[in-house]
């Protein structure tokens, strides 16, 4: 489970922990639609983290996530075949079905378990 700690929210109630480079390299491509399940980068150290959507068919909500699991970035409907740069340091991404960032009114700051 996903839960912004700050809000009271549950954002997803499956997680896949991706912490080796293939999985993360991986992530969601040729995946179907995340429905209540969401997708946490494990990276170990504070660095800027780009990522793409290529072959990615469905938007996605995107959470950067400092060494304190507070939110730093966040990108809602990451659109695919697109891509987004990084320059604020984060230790992990969290990729979320779209629309999650909206209904459960996470923002910059808010603490996230997982």
């Amino acid at each position: 489970m996903i839960t912004n700690i700050s809000k009271k929210q549950n954002l997803v109630e499956s997680v896949k922990h991706c912490k080796s480079a293939f999985t993360q390299c991986r992530g969601l491509m040729f995946t179907t639609p995340l429905r209540n399940k969401g997708l946490v980068f494990h990276f170990g150290k504070l660095q800027s983290i780009s990522l793409h959507m290529f072959f990615v068919f469905y938007p996605i909500d995107v959470l950067w996530l400092n060494k304190e699991k507070q939110v730093v970035q966040i990108k809602k409907r990451f659109k695919p075949f697109t891509f987004v740069a990084r320059s604020e340091p984060s230790c992990y991404v969290l990729e979320l079905p779209a629309g999650i960032v909206d209904t459960s009114q996470t923002e910059i700051g808010d603490t996230i378990d997982f």
